[in-house]
């Protein structure tokens, strides 16, 4: 092989590219677009051979030590054949993902998959720059199989989870739900707080504000703190329920604070005492994954998935190091160049004698990778990055460097003095007032960063207050005395930050995973966002339950966090994947002990077969809010289209956007009652169904049966812009639900329909359709006027004519310009030859050019997509008869996946009849429920 070269393959395209710069010709770099084989995620998945079998729809051979089925999408095939091509001309293969246990899985699946004949390496590096790929090129090692067994651990453990407990959400709550080893655990702490948010209780309390001055300096406030040496109580002395904790405080009210401050106003002050105390602050530690994502959360307004994509393209670019990782140490060359920085910006002063070291407080952190931190041996200045990436990543990076810096900087020193105020009211009342400051006399790492705060009264904290000189027994001047009342305030809604850092103290999941959970839940509809706040669902509530009082393992934090240990331990090799996935399912044979039937000592598949026939599925969906004045009961039903009001026979569908917590008693009653919202306009007299208008979260909208357990979905329409809710008549909504509206017949008898669509009124006749001009058409328009409007030629009109939203580049594969444009189903991005739809994480505002690129390459490597492909095939053929048909499509269907289960043995690989298994038998045999695969989440 005298021409032959190196075969480098990464994850990403942009990571390949930014490689290939430091690799000189004798390289080839390419990449794997992320994971090239996974568990099936469908029935149309599993190949033929497979499909009989009772592990099947698992993907998991469970009688045989768990040996997984691995697929690979039809999607990638023609990816891996263009590595398998590259492969032959090279003399060696370099596996360079990503240094965690993904990137290790991925390593070990592209071995598998590519089956080499040349020798293999494995190079693994924290930071893109040449100096570290050079060395990485230099220090290869072999792959970690114990990294792999525990990553494979972990995807059949959420497998059989998933797999397992999901359809009984099915069957007792509603279709598509999914339960998740953490994200089931992560729903539960929000729904946990917005218990605590509905049963909690206001308290109103009163306090004063006094107003006094030194001499000629600026004038200060105090606060009340004792009258008569009786403690005044503050929000913190109630407890949930707005009842003070202890008895002996003096609660003020309204009269009793205006009373006193007018009794105090005029009266001479004196300073009580003054105290002063020395403040030392040592700077935050470099961020790991989960300290970024808070960070970025609280400074940048970034949610954790924003955070990571900007993290993830900086490092591929060269400008960080990974940014998956739980360790807050840095390398000596990271530290040099930190200290370096600090003095010759700040000055030697600002220096502390030694380098600081960290050791994080994660469980089982793997303390041999990095911190995140600027890459390379000289930290590249934030505003010289500015320049050459897009904002999100300028502003990510700015941060890191920051935190980064500040890491290696002397503490901050200050004073904190605390001041006592004395004032004999007219009433002979003593009336004793506090206040505090604080002041910086070195500030140290302060000059480079302040961590941030998820509460805002810490952050106010350490800002600096300058007070007068005083001294005790100065007279002070009373300026005014203001009475101000209060209320306590609820515990505080979870956002992206503050859950992350609870998931972290709790030691559920790992920071890997906690962009990717957050968004999950989201997308499951268990959680929405309101501002940054995070509130939990109905559904959610309804889920929990279930999951408590039936599985109750399954979401106990300490439980869920023991099994992330001993999934680190099989990373590390002290325990063993196999035995540990017999005792999660099959059980530990210790189920004596447990009381109420709910242990996973029984094994996961026992504790589902024994306890799906004891749900109470009415009493699981039913969230009781109390009675009415009348003494009815108002209860939150959860049914199979979402949660509804129902009172006796009175039922309201719930906006949306109502919080659990804000749905109180005298809420519910108006929703019951509201005349222009959920109002009964007749029966139907075609089928006698009720007709209803609603309102709901994109207007109102007309509807035909009511929702509820074990009912079809009702039939709905929204109304027309014309239409006012309140004046609906049953007539008007009879029209309405009588859409589409069959127009006539066209030219070679094909149905024509008027429609109302998401861009407005339309004509269908086959696959062809032409807009109305207005809403009215849609009932008033006649064969003949349809058939004008089809016989001219079709005009994408204004909307496909409209300006790209954005132009973002060349692309640098095909050289054309990438546009972000609208499409119908969404934004999308194109080069003028390839579109990719942006993901639901993709931000249309902000997306970079090199996302942009990314997507479209993605796309590009999946090739032309199934529908265009069967589509132009078939035209070529003139109406095959079914049952020829049938057997086409049962021939195609092996090839669609490539499958392996775990190290099959030869005997068993020449046993698989694959063309026979397909063409005959696959077509017949009972497949396992499309939903049993298609709807569980892993």
């Amino acid at each position: 092989m005298a021409n032959s070269r190196s075969l480098v393959i990464v994850e990403s395209p942009a990571k390949a590219r930014t490689i290939a710069g430091f690799l000189g010709d004798a390289f080839m770099v390419e990449s794997s677009i992320g994971h090239i084989r996974d568990l099936p995620k469908r029935a149309s998945d599993i190949p033929a051979q497979y499909k009989g079998q009772p592990w099947a729809r698992l993907g998991v051979d469970v009688e045989r030590d768990f040996q997984p089925l691995y697929v690979v999408d039809a999607d990638k095939k023609s990816h891996i054949q263009k590595l398998k091509d590259l492969l032959k001309r090279a003399d060696t293969l370099y596996l360079a993902t990503d240094e965690d246990r993904e990137g290790e899985s991925i390593a070990w699946h592209l071995l598998e998959v590519l089956k080499p004949k040349v020798p293999v390496k494995r190079m693994v590096f924290h930071e893109i720059t040449r100096r570290a790929i050079e060395a990485a090129i230099q220090a290869p090692r072999q792959i970690d199989r114990a990294l792999v067994d525990a990553q494979e651990a972990r995807r059949i453990l959420d497998r059989l989870y998933g797999y397992e407990v999901s359809p009984v959400l099915w069957k007792k709550i509603m279709p598509k739900l999914s339960a998740g080893r953490v994200q089931s655990v992560a729903t539960r702490i929000i729904v946990a707080r917005e218990q605590e948010r509905m049963r909690f209780r206001a308290a109103s309390y009163w306090g004063i504000e006094g107003q006094f001055q030194v001499a000629s300096q600026p004038p200060f406030e105090a606060s009340l703190l004792a009258v008569d040496d009786q403690r005044v109580a503050v929000g913190k002395d109630f407890n949930d329920q707005g009842a003070l904790k202890k008895p002996e405080l003096l609660l003020l009210t309204e009269p009793l604070a205006r009373g006193l401050a007018e009794a105090l106003v005029g009266q001479p002050a004196q300073v009580l005492s003054v105290e002063r105390k020395p403040n030392r602050r040592s700077p935050a530690a470099p961020f790991m994954t989960s300290t970024l994502q808070q960070e970025a959360g609280r400074k940048l307004r970034f949610t954790s998935a924003r955070a990571m994509r900007a993290a993830q393209r900086l490092y591929e670019n060269g400008y960080i190091t990974y940014m998956r990782t739980d360790s807050t140490t840095l390398s000596a060359s990271a530290v040099q160049s930190a200290r370096a920085q600090i003095e010759q910006m700040y000055g030697k002063e600002y220096l502390p004698k030694a380098p600081r070291s960290y050791k994080s407080k994660v469980k089982n952190a793997q303390e041999a990778h990095e911190a995140i931190r600027p890459a390379g041996d000289v930290f590249r200045l934030p505003e010289h990055v500015a320049r050459e990436v897009e904002p999100d990543e300028a502003k990510l990076y700015e941060l890191i460097w920051k935190r980064t810096v500040a890491s290696q900087m002397a503490d901050s020193q200050g004073e904190t003095i605390s001041v006592r105020i004395g004032v004999k009211a007219k009433d002979g009342r003593s009336a004793e007032l506090g206040t505090s400051g604080n002041t910086i006399t070195f500030p140290g790492f302060l000059r480079a960063y302040v961590e941030g705060s998820d509460d805002p009264a810490a952050e106010l904290g350490d800002k600096e207050k300058h007070l007068p000189a005083m001294k005790e027994g100065d007279r002070l001047a009373s300026l005014a005395f203001k009475p101000e009342g209060h209320e306590t305030q609820a515990p505080a809604r979870y956002t992206e930050a503050s859950l992350v850092r609870k998931l972290e103290e709790l030691g559920v999941g790992r920071p890997s995973t906690y962009a990717s959970i957050i968004s999950t839940i989201q997308a499951r509809g268990y959680v929405w966002k309101k501002g940054t706040a995070l509130v939990p669902s109905f559904t959610a509530f309804a889920v929990i339950a279930l999951l408590e009082q039936h599985f109750g393992d399954l979401v106990d934090y300490a439980f869920t966090a023991r099994m992330e240990d001993e999934l680190d331990a099989i990373a590390g090799g002290a325990e063993q994947a196999v035995p540990w996935l017999k005792r999660f399912y099959f059980g530990t044979g210790k189920a004596a002990n447990d009381t109420d039937g709910a242990s996973l000592d029984r094994g996961l598949r026992a504790l589902v077969a024994d306890r799906l026939g004891e749900i109470d599925a009415r009493a699981i969906n039913s969230l009781p809010l109390g009675k009415d004045e009348e003494g009815r009961e108002i209860v939150v039903r959860v049914g199979r289209f979402g949660a509804y009001l129902q009172r006796d026979e009175d039922r309201a569908s719930l906006p949306e956007d109502l919080a659990p917590d804000e749905l109180t008693l005298s809420r519910a009653a108006e929703l019951l009652a509201a005349p222009s919202g959920d109002r009964r306009l007749g029966e139907d007299p075609e089928t006698g169904l009720p007709v209803f208008v609603r309102a709901g979260r994109f207007g109102a909208y007309v509807q035909l049966g009511e929702a509820g357990e074990g009912k079809e979905k009702p039939k709905t329409g929204s109304l027309l812009k014309s239409m006012d809710p309140a004046e609906l008549t049953l007539s008007d909504a009879l029209k309405l639900l009588s859409l589409p509206r069959e127009v006539g017949q066209g030219p070679s008898g094909e149905p024509i329909t008027a429609q109302l669509g998401k861009f407005g009124p339309y004509l269908r006749m086959g696959t062809d359709s032409r807009s109305l001009a207005s809403e009215d058409e849609v009932f008033t328009c006649t064969v003949e006027q349809a058939l004008a409007l089809f016989a001219t030629p079709r005009t994408r009109g204004q909307r496909a004519a409209a300006a790209p939203l954005k132009e973002l580049g060349a692309d640098p594969v095909s050289g054309g310009n990438i546009t972000l444009r609208a499409g119908r189903f969404g934004p999308y991005v194109t080069d003028g030859e390839t579109n990719a739809s942006l993901r639901k994480d993709d931000d249309p505002e902000t997306l970079s050019h090199e996302r942009a690129v990314e997507l479209i390459a993605e796309r590009r490597a999946r090739g032309p997509s199934k529908k265009k492909r069967v589509t132009k095939k078939a035209a070529t053929k003139k109406a095959p008869t079914k049952k020829t048909a049938a057997k086409k499509v049962a021939k195609k269907a092996p090839a669609k996946k490539t499958a392996t289960k775990k190290a099959p043995t030869k005997k068993a690989a020449k046993k698989a009849p694959a063309k026979k298994a397909s063409s005959k038998k696959a077509p017949t045999k009972k497949a396992p429920t499309k939903a049993a695969l298609e709807e569980a989440v892993l």
